[in-house]
Order: C-alpha cells, then sequence, then structure tokens
C-alpha cells in the first residue's frame, strides 16, 4: 500500500514510517524540510507539487501542526490552531481534486479535546467536550478550541470517495531519544519523578506499537469513521503513573511537586503547566467495541517494555 504522511518527521510520524516500510509500504512524508526520496516540500498552508502524490495513494496520514510543547501565550497558540486547521484544510483540497482519491484519511486530533474530570473516563460516545470546567484555568479553553477547530476542518472537507477518521490521541510513548518517555525517564532518574499537585490528575498514554497497530486496524476497518481515542484502556492518577516509572527504574524516590512548583517549573522548561495538571481520564471505547486487543493495556508492562528498550 502507499501511505502519504504530511508532518512526518515527528516523533509519531517517524514510528509510523519506519514500521510501514519495514512491513514493506511505500511511504511519502511532506513536510517544511527540503524535499528529496520519498518526501516531499510544503507550506502547509498551500496547494503545491506535492498534491499530485495524494493521487492514487491508499491512505493519508495528517499528523501536520506546532507541538503543544511550548508556552502556552497568544504567538504560540494562535500558531498551534493556524498550523493544524490550515494543514487539515489544504489536504482536504488536495484529495478533492484528485481523480483517484485515497480511500482513506486518518487526521490526528487530541485526546485533549475531552473535559478534565475525575469522576468518569471519557470515551467517544459518553465523554465531555472540555472547555466549560468550573475551576480550571480559563486559558485552557483555548486548547479545547484548537481541538474542536481541528476536527470541524476534517468534517467541512469535501471528499465523499474518502472514508474519514478523526485519531483523538494521548501521549504516544517509544524509547526513542526526546520522546516524552525519555524525558519523563530523565526526571525519575534525576529524582524529580514524583506527584505533581497531588497526583490525582490522570493520565492517558498510548505504547508506541499499539498506536501503529490501531493504524493498521484502522486501515483495515471499513467500517469505522469519524472520531476513535487513541488511548491504551487504563489511563490511571499521575501519582500511580510515575510510582510504576520509578518501580521500572529502580528508583524509590521521587521528590513530589506542589502546583505552583509545576508552573514556575513549565517556565523554565518552555511548555506550559497545562499538560501536567489537566486531568485527561480517556478510554478507546470504539476501538474495545470493535475487536482491537492492547499489547500494552498496563502502564506498568509499558514502561518496563520501554524502559528495556531505551537501554538498548
Amino acid at each position: 500500500m502507499h501511505f502519504v504522511i504530511p508532518g512526518g518527521s515527528g516523533q509519531v510520524g517517524s514510528l509510523l514510517t519506519r514500521d510501514l516500510r519495514a512491513k514493506g509500504h511505500r511511504v511519502t512524508t511532506i513536510g517544511r524540510g527540503p524535499g528529496g526520496e520519498d518526501h516531499l516540500q510544503w507550506d502547509g498552508r498551500t496547494l503545491g507539487a506535492w498534491a499530485s502524490v495524494l493521487d492514487g495513494a491508499d491512505v493519508v496520514i495528517n499528523l501536520a501542526g506546532r507541538s503543544v510543547n511550548c508556552r502556552y501565550n497568544e504567538e504560540n497558540l494562535k500558531a498551534m490552531m493556524d498550523s493544524r486547521v490550515h494543514s487539515t484544510t489544504i489536504v482536504g483540497e488536495a484529495i478533492a481534486q484528485c481523480s483517484s482519491p485515497p480511500a482513506l484519511w486518518l487526521q490526528m486530533s487530541t485526546a485533549t479535546i475531552y473535559a478534565h474530570r475525575f469522576d468518569a473516563p471519557n470515551d467517544e460516545e459518553t465523554g465531555i467536550m472540555g472547555g466549560h470546567e468550573d475551576g480550571v484555568p480559563a486559558y485552557w479553553k483555548r486548547s479545547t478550541d484548537i481541538a474542536e477547530a481541528w476536527e470541524k476542518a476534517l468534517e467541512l472537507a469535501e471528499c465523499p470517495a474518502t472514508r474519514k477518521v478523526a485519531l483523538r490521541t494521548s501521549m504516544v510513548m517509544t524509547a526513542d531519544k526526546d520522546g516524552i518517555f525519555s524525558v519523563l525517564l530523565s526526571m525519575v532518574r534525576r529524582r524529580l519523578g514524583g506527584s505533581i499537585a497531588g497526583g490525582e490528575q490522570y493520565v492517558s498514554w498510548i505504547h508506541g506499537d499499539d498506536f501503529v497497530r490501531a493504524i493498521e486496524f484502522l486501515v483495515a476497518r471499513e467500517d469505522i469513521n469519524g472520531a476513535v481515542n487513541l488511548a491504551a484502556p487504563n489511563p490511571l492518577p499521575q501519582r500511580d503513573f510515575m510510582k510504576a516509572m520509578r518501580e521500572a527504574a529502580g528508583i524509590s524516590l521521587g521528590l513530589p511537586a506542589a502546583a505552583w512548583m509545576a508552573k514556575v517549573g513549565a517556565v523554565f522548561m518552555r511548555t506550559d503547566a497545562e499538560l501536567l495538571l489537566k486531568s485527561r481520564r480517556v478510554v478507546p471505547g470504539r476501538l474495545l467495541a470493535a475487536g482491537f486487543e492492547f499489547t500494552f493495556a498496563s502502564w506498568r508492562e509499558a514502561a518496563a517494555d520501554l524502559l528495556a528498550r531505551s537501554k538498548g
């Protein structure tokens, strides 16, 4: 099969490209970097020569969008919104002009679209959309606004011959250097992997192997469209999440941090405290109902596996 992956140079794109090529598929990536073999250049906003590669392709997986690992100031929030909406819109326009359009469009989205909550998990059918919670910083609504606009751009794309799936993705955990797991492991090894603000906020995650398997599952299941949660079935409170990481690493001590400390630390790390403090209790209702089986349903097992791979 021929897969086209806009935004394919990041952690998730590299993971998918590596796996798909290893299985004999053709993969063409599209990004802002210079073009080359099996990589085309675009600006993420306008049609160009890159668009022709979609004609006759089997699957497009659009991962494009500015990283959320930044300070949530006005400039960065606008860049996050624009990069997601513009790239999704232009991919839709490129598909619409194809004489032989891709059968499937998998569009990256985010589990952050759901509400900050502790009482119950968010699945696709009963989950509560975020942006209206009491007792959280007002600017957190900007993240859910971006997520909703991202999915709206997919919905509005006029490509009736192409099945569309919005991938509401949690943190994808791999052993790759500088990935999310690598950053957390570094904190654990410096004895900083304790609870944050009490640690009751839920962490949703998915092992990289299961992420790739879920993509392949969605490619094969022609009856699934719309929003799909890509998250392991057992999210857990942040204090337990980090405890499992410490146990996997053989480290007993993890210094806790109050909410104000997390906010100060986020400034120095040029990121935002929302990424640490929002409770993301997301479960993969549609995947489970369709019969998908997770290799790593438990974070304890996933953390041990990723740690072993990171030593390789």
